[in-house]
Parts: C-alpha cells; structure tokens; sequence
C-alpha cells in the first residue's frame, strides 16, 4: 500500500497548479531573464529539492523551481523572482567559486536553470539557491574531466521507468548511498497517468491523464516531492534522456496512440514541462509561435578520454510503428505478416540524429563508448526462429525498426569506436545481451559480437512474470542474462582496461527503506566485446 501522503499529493499539487498555471506559449522576450522581484517569502520556496546535469569540464548545470504554499503566495504566482545562488569548493562554502541571481519566470512554473562556466574540470563542487531567508538543501556536482585526461575510473549509475503508484523510490536512496560520480536517467521519469481504476474485476482503466501544461507540471511536482528521489538528484550530476511516458504511452513522433488529431500540442505542453523540471541547457529557442514544438535532446558528453557517452533520442524523430491495431498509433506484436517492420526506410532516430551518431563514433576519443538510449537494442524475438520469417516482435523497441537498427551496426563497424557498450531501460527488465548484426546467425567467425548491452529494470514499473522473461532469452541466444521480477538500477564501474556492470535490485519495492542485493555482475574487458559474467 502507498504512503498517505503520496494518495494526497497530486490533488495539493492541482492546487497549487490552479494558482500558478500561465499560458503554454510564452513569448522569446522572456528568455532574456527580465527585472525579477526580490521578496522575503514566509513559506519554503524549495519543497522540489535541487538538481544539477549536462556536465562539462568546465561548466554544469544547476536546476530548482520555487513552489507556492501559502496564503501570501498569490501576489508571486505571475511575478518573476530573483533567485540567489552560490557554488562553492567545499561543503561550508568557505571557498565560493561562483555565485549571481537568476530569474524564475513564471512563463518556466518559476523554475531556475544556471549554466555555471569558468569551473575546474574534475571536481567535486556544492552548490545552493537562496530567496530572501529561504535556504534550499545543499547539494554536491562535479565536473567532467578535462578533455586529454585518462582518469583511473567512473562510477555511475544507470535507471529508469519510476511509475509513482507502483512503489517507493528505494532504488534512489541506494543510489545515492553508493555516491557515483554520474548518473544517466534512460527515460520515463513520470508517468503521464495516475493510478489504475477498476471499472468491474477484469477491466481497469487509467486515471488522471495528463495533457494540459498544468497537468504535467503537476505530475513532476508530485514526483519530485520524494525524499529518495532529491537524494539520488543531490548526490551527483545527471545526464537525463527520455521515452514515452513523459509524453504519452508509446507515442511516436506527432502521434500518440489514440490518434488524437490535437496531440502536438499536448506534446509541446510535455517538452516544456520536461524542460522546466530537468537540469539540462536549452541549446536553442523555441521554434514559431514560442510553444515547445520541438527540443533537442540527443547530446555527447566526454569523460575526458575514458568514456564517451551518445545520448539518444528515439521518440521525437521516429517513423510511426509498423502494422498498428486497427484505428490505432502506438504498439503491436507482430510476425511475418507485418512487411512494412522490414522497409529499408524506417527510422528510430531520424536522419539528421543517425548522422550525427555515425560523427561521434568516428571522432571519439574515447576509450569505451557508451550509447544511452530508452530501450532494448538486441534483437528478443517472443517465439522461437527456426527459419526465415519466424519470431514475434514488439513494434515499440528496435525489433519495430530493424533496418535502422542494422545502421547503426554499420556504422559501429564501419567506424570502429572503441569498445561500444549500449545501456537502455523501458522493459522494466534485466538483460545483458551481445549485439550482432545479423541476429539470426550464430556462427561468430562470421557475424562477430560487435557492442555489448547491458539494461536495467525499473525503479518501480511492474513487468511480466519471470518465466515468461526465460522463454524470451532461450529464444534469443544472443542473450545471456534476463530478469523481470526485481526492480532497481545498475551501478557500473568503468576503467581503462574493463568495464563492469552490477545489476541492483531492491528486496521490496513495497517498502522505502527496502534492502538491495547484487543479483548479477558482468565485466567487458578493453578491447573484447561481448558478456563476462562474473557473479
């Protein structure tokens, strides 16, 4: 059962929304941070915590958003605030190594977004917001190390798919406790619905969708009120992508699942929703009428020569799924009647991302190569192949766009970037699989494992049963781990010579302060692709 305080959450939150809500369009003039009121409030303005993400050598960025609760807020729900901020060399902020004032506009739900420059590259900082006597929680970042540098390590961590009703946040507290210096977020941060309600024993239906501006903003109030979720966001930067949910459920491109014809402007209510709550930098305008009709988010983040990670997104620039329901967007399961899966054509990334991916791999300078994508890239057909044209796939992931899929191997092998190793989420899942180009052919003389993947399971997203997972791996020999009935993260330890992957999962997702165990570990060593386990 769920806290008392997360059941009553999200009706304060729609409160708190009626008063603060603005229009979606807000004009490019805002952008240049116009005179913002100083004020002394009486209520805590930084109930969401602080995060910080986008790390270079050199700069990072710093996030919060001022929140409204209290009978003198109303004259502040339509005026930007001056929102002090400091970041400092030690925890006592004794050595403060940059500090100014930023606006929260009421245009962005009072949200701050600081691109703090002029930093030493690797290093650990700390930082804080400040308006009037208000103080939020202090929190610790870092930067990336310089670009000809070859640390001895990194240490991150990977997650994804957190649905609020389906559990605590514990996998975040563990995260936090095991202080990484990084943390990628896969995608599905919120979920765009509430809880299920039952009609009758055997049909449930979705509740409080999310599709205006406000409602989004609600659900990410709603979810980053949790205490173990503002740890994992205080212990580290973050570099965030995103799937689905932050949207709308399997939603491709312009097109969600209904095939409502007023979607993209639910879509551009989620861009600037995602905007408003992430730390990440708006590498550019708006486009047109000042709506969030498009956002880029696919990024390169170096780790001076020891890693790179590509961060991919294969929501915005998709080709629509192949073989819908009828009258339908969205998903399907489908076999070899389904043709138009198999068209040359078909995109995941969209043209312009496919040829940037294929410049990052042929000009990175990395060591190991990590690819940070929504979803499971190996081939996981749900019925056995014992000749062409056999198998059953789910036209959401890769399996629905195969030809791209086969791309992007191209250009792994064409380009050779070394040690390329693809981390994902959205199965709510377990598995560590090696990627080949042609799945179906298991001679390794002459279809060689070209990249390894490791995914994660959700931080609380339930899955399917566990011997249906096992049905899924004895069909696909690529894959040599699978798991689906525990949730939590994946802690990984990067060196010059081997990469290891540590699959974290929580004894109760039920329970917020539920213990963990190391489930599975596996290790890829430098210059030999493929899955080691190693416990």
């Amino acid at each position: 059962m769920m806290h008392a305080d997360r059941r009553g959450f999200l009706a304060r939150c729609a409160r708190v929304a009626a008063l603060s809500s603005v229009a979606a369009a807000f004009p490019h003039a805002t952008l240049a941070f116009p005179r913002a009121a100083h004020m002394r409030p009486s209520w805590y303005p930084f109930r969401l915590g602080v995060a910080s993400g986008s790390p270079r050598p050199t700069s990072v960025v710093l996030w919060t958003r001022v929140m409204f609760e209290a009978p003198d807020a109303a004259p502040a729900v339509g005026t930007a605030l001056a929102v002090g901020w400091e970041i400092a060399e030690d925890e006592g902020f004794r050595r403060i190594a940059a500090k100014g004032k930023a606006a929260a506009l009421p245009e962005l739900a009072h949200s701050v977004h600081v691109d703090v420059t002029g930093l030493r590259p690797d290093r650990w900082y700390w930082y804080r917001f400040m308006l009037g006597d208000a103080v939020s929680p202090v929190a610790r970042t870092r930067t990336a190390p310089a670009p000809d540098a070859l640390p001895a390590s990194l240490r991150f961590a990977f997650a994804s798919c957190q649905h609020w009703e389906f559990g605590h946040y514990a996998a975040h507290r563990h995260i936090a406790a095991a202080a990484p210096d990084l943390i990628a977020f896969l995608g599905d941060y919120i979920y765009e619905w509430g809880p299920y309600q039952l009609e009758h024993p055997q049909v449930a239906r979705r509740s409080d969708e999310s599709i205006t501006l406000g409602d989004y903003r609600s659900r990410y109030a709603q979810y980053k009120s949790d205490p173990h979720l503002q740890a994992a966001h205080h212990s580290a930067p973050w570099i965030v992508a995103w799937d689905d949910h932050e949207v709308a459920n399997d939603y491709g491109n312009d097109r969600d699942g209904p095939l409502d014809p007023g979607f993209s402007m639910r879509r551009a209510a989620a861009y600037q929703a995602f905007y408003e709550h992430m730390p990440i930098r708006l590498p550019s305008l708006p486009a047109g009428d000042g709506r969030f009709a498009w956002l880029r988010m696919h990024d390169r983040y170096d780790w001076g020569r020891l890693a790179r990670f590509h961060i991919l997104d294969g929501r915005q620039y998709r080709s629509y799924q192949a073989c819908p329901k009828r009258g339908r967007g969205g998903s399907n399961s489908v076999g070899a009647d389904c043709a138009e899966r198999l068209a040359r054509e078909r995109t995941l990334l969209g043209a312009e991302q496919e040829a940037w991916l294929a410049n990052g791999f042929a000009t990175s300078p990395a060591k190991w190569n990590i690819l940070a994508q929504q979803t499971l890239m190996a081939q996981s057909t749900q019925s056995p192949i014992v000749k062409p044209g056999d198998g059953h796939f789910w036209t959401d992931g890769w399996d629905g766009y195969p030809a791209a899929r086969e791309r992007l191997f191209d250009d792994l092998m064409k380009y050779r970037p070394a040690n390329p190793i693809v981390i994902s989420g959205d199965v709510h899942s377990f598995f560590a699989a090696d990627l080949k180009r042609d799945f179906n052919h298991a001679a390794s003389s002459v279809n060689p494992v070209i990249a390894t993947e490791f995914c994660g399971t959700s931080v609380t997203s339930n899955s399917r049963p566990q011997a249906r997972t096992e049905q899924y791996v004895s069909h696909n020999p690529h894959m040599h781990y699978g798991r689906s009935d525990r949730r939590g993260f994946v802690l990984m330890e990067i060196t010059p010579v081997k990469t290891v992957a540590s699959f974290q999962a929580l004894d109760d997702v039920s329970r917020p302060d539920s213990g963990l165990s190391t489930v599975a570990s596996f290790k890829v060593e430098d210059g030999r692709p493929g899955v080691v386990r190693i416990a």
